[in-house]
């Protein structure tokens, strides 16, 4: 790691403690030219994971993509950065546990929406309603109302 303030590579880890999120790692660091001190967040990285996509084709996992879908469905829904940024981490997680090359969007979608179920439950219906193309109102309802069913059993 290269210090910020004189570029020099010989740096140092004075500490180590997880980040807020619980998946990440906070350490801060010391130059030992300068004497700078300054932290650093490492995060694990999905690599070398193929999505398949419902037509057959396949493309490179994309953060980026998880990241801008869940951000459509809680648009003007208040949360947090961090804990959107724990979302995101727990639905990776849940990818990774799979330990497959491969995964279908549709496994990813799923993935999603359990998570979304319990992290803002109409960010978890609008995004039902682009995954699962709720053709009319009727399915639209079924869904509210299985939702619904679910939260009076807790």
């Amino acid at each position: 790691m290269n210090c910020p303030l004189c570029k020099s590579s010989d740096t140092k880890v004075i500490d180590s403690r997880s980040g807020p999120d619980g998946v990440s790692i906070r350490r801060r660091r010391q130059c030992n030219k300068c004497g700078y001190r300054f932290s650093t967040l490492e995060e694990v990285e999905i690599l070398d994971l193929t999505v398949v996509k419902s037509n057959g084709r396949r493309e490179a996992y994309d953060r980026g993509k998880l990241e801008h879908g869940l951000k459509r469905a809680l648009e003007k829904r208040p949360y947090t950065v961090d804990r959107f940024k724990t979302l995101v981490h727990k639905i990776e997680r849940d990818i990774q546990k799979r330990k497959k090359d491969e995964i279908t969007s549709r496994d990813i979608g799923e993935i999603v929406m359990n998570h979304l179920q319990s992290f803002d439950k109409v960010a978890y219906i609008r995004f039902a309603s682009v995954y699962r193309a709720f053709e009319d109102v009727a399915t639209f309802q079924k869904e509210l109302a299985r939702l619904l069913k679910k939260g009076h059993k807790k």
